[in-house]
C-alpha cells in the first residue's frame, strides 16, 4: 500500500487515540499524551515476555490495537484483540493489513469474555476499568474464563499513591481508618473526567492492588508506571464474598 493510500484510509477512519506508525503516517501524531502508548510500551515491554512462540493473547480493550500488534512481533502462535467500539476495531484492521501481522480483532464486551471458549496465555487489560461501571466484576470475569498464566494490567490512577497495612477486619464503630489517604478508594465520576463521560471509577494505588487481589491476581508494580504483571492465583471470587455466579 502506497504513502498516499494509507494517509487516506487513516484520515478516513477518523480521530485515533492510538498513534501508530502505518509504513511513515502517523496516526495520533499531535496526542495529548505524547507518543502514546508507544512511550508506555517503551517502560514495560522489559517486563513482558519477550518469546510469545506458542502462546495466545487476549489483549481486551484494544483499541487501534497497538499492544495486539506488539504481541504478535514477539511470535504469540494466536493474538486476538477485542473492542466494543467499531470505529477502533476498523482502525486496528487496518493497522494489521499495513504492518502484515495476523491478529483477530472481534467486537466483544469484557463482559461476555466466557463466550471466547478458552482461556488465553497473556491477557493485556490495558486503560479499561476506569472506563466501567462494574469493574470488580470484570475483573472476576477475567479471572474466570480468561486469565490462563499471566495479566498484563493498567490503570489511571489518581489519589494517594501509598499504601497502609490493612487489617483482616474491623470493628463496626472503626471509621477513621477510612479517611486515611491510603485507604483503598475508588473515585466516583457521575458526569465526565477530561472530556469523558465513559470515565466511571478512578482508584488509587491502593484499590488496584486491593481489588486485583481480591478478583484472583498477584499484582507486581512495575516501577514508575500504573501497570502490573500479575500472576492468577488459584482463587475463586466467591471465596472472597462475592454474590454473583461468577462462572455464568
Amino acid at each position: 500500500m502506497e504513502r498516499g493510500q494509507i494517509e487516506a484510509r487513516v484520515r478516513a477512519l477518523g480521530e485515533w487515540f492510538h498513534n501508530l506508525d502505518l509504513g511513515g503516517v502517523a496516526t495520533a501524531p499531535d496526542h495529548f499524551l505524547g507518543d502514546y502508548p508507544r512511550a508506555v510500551w517503551e517502560s514495560i515491554q522489559g517486563s513482558v515476555p519477550a518469546d510469545l512462540r506458542g502462546k495466545t493473547v487476549l489483549d481486551v480493550g484494544c483499541n487501534a490495537g497497538f499492544f495486539s500488534l506488539e504481541m504478535k512481533k514477539r511470535g504469540a502462535a494466536r493474538v486476538v484483540g477485542v473492542d466494543h467500539d467499531e470505529r477502533y476495531l476498523a482502525q486496528a484492521r487496518l493497522a494489521a493489513e499495513v504492518s502484515g501481522l495476523d491478529v483477530e480483532f472481534e467486537n466483544r464486551s469484557v463482559y461476555d469474555l466466557a463466550r471466547l471458549g478458552g482461556r488465553f496465555d497473556v491477557v493485556l487489560f490495558m486503560g479499561v476499568l476506569y472506563h466501567l461501571r462494574h469493574p470488580l466484576l470484570a475483573l472476576d470475569l477475567l479471572h474466570a474464563h480468561a486469565v490462563g498464566e499471566l495479566l498484563v494490567f493498567q490503570s489511571m490512577i489518581r489519589g494517594s499513591q501509598g499504601r497502609i497495612p490493612v487489617a483482616e477486619d474491623y470493628r463496626f464503630e472503626e471509621r477513621e481508618v477510612f479517611d486515611h489517604p491510603a485507604w483503598p478508594k475508588l473515585h466516583f465520576i457521575e458526569r465526565a473526567y477530561c472530556g469523558d463521560g465513559t470515565n466511571w471509577w478512578i482508584p488509587n494505588r491502593a484499590c488496584v492492588e486491593a481489588m486485583l487481589r481480591s478478583a484472583g491476581f498477584d499484582p507486581q508494580p512495575i516501577a514508575g508506571t500504573e501497570v502490573y504483571v500479575c500472576g492468577r492465583l488459584p482463587r475463586d471470587p466467591a471465596e472472597s464474598g462475592a454474590v454473583y455466579p461468577a462462572r455464568e
